[in-house]
């Protein structure tokens, strides 16, 4: 059985982690639906099948994944295997959250042929321990409202929904985001 290695990002990852394949692929969105009266808003997410698969972009410009990452608290990567000094498969990136004691995961990504192997299991994991080795109470979510296999994720390892926002992603796409209290 292969084994699963995180650690801190090294300068010397970058050229792998930039030629990670954001995009995925998903055959359910979570579609949002408003109902609005002069005194009542009503909003509510449901999981839709789509009539075909469909393959997503990364909701952020590549152009600045550089520049976002060294603004970034903290960088965890992935290596799948028994060689640990092998190439970066995955990497997740921690932000100050906009409270005190909150940290937010902004970004979590993990090459194709490295996929439905744990790694991203293992970095929200990783990222949780570092956050509150930190000091953070709560770990904080972002992705896009169609992507699905990361609400699943989010969901599995116990984050609930705590927000969305439709003006947070530069492409307009919904972001939803997802919490969880870390001990």
């Amino acid at each position: 059985m292969s084994k699963i290695h995180i650690r801190r990002f090294l300068p010397a990852d970058l050229p792998n982690l930039l030629k990670i394949d954001h995009s995925y692929t998903t055959d359910f969105v979570w579609q949002m639906e408003v109902q609005e009266t002069a005194r009542e808003i009503s909003l509510s997410f449901r999981e839709v099948r789509l009539p075909r698969v469909v393959r997503q972009q990364y909701p952020r410009d590549y152009r600045n994944l550089v520049e976002d990452w060294l603004e970034r608290w903290g960088i965890l990567v992935a290596i799948y295997g028994e060689d640990a000094e092998k190439p970066a498969g995955g990497y997740i990136t921690i932000a100050h959250g906009t409270e005190p004691h909150i940290a937010q995961v902004t970004d979590l990504a993990v090459a194709v042929p490295q996929r439905r192997k744990g790694l991203a299991s293992a970095l929200l994991l990783s990222a949780e321990d570092w956050a509150a080795e930190k000091g953070s109470t709560q770990l904080i979510l972002e992705m896009q409202s169609k992507n699905v296999p990361a609400v699943r994720l989010a969901q599995k390892l116990g984050y609930e929904f705590c927000g969305f926002s439709d003006r947070h992603y530069p492409n307009k796409d919904i972001c939803v985001f997802f919490g969880k209290e870390l001990n």
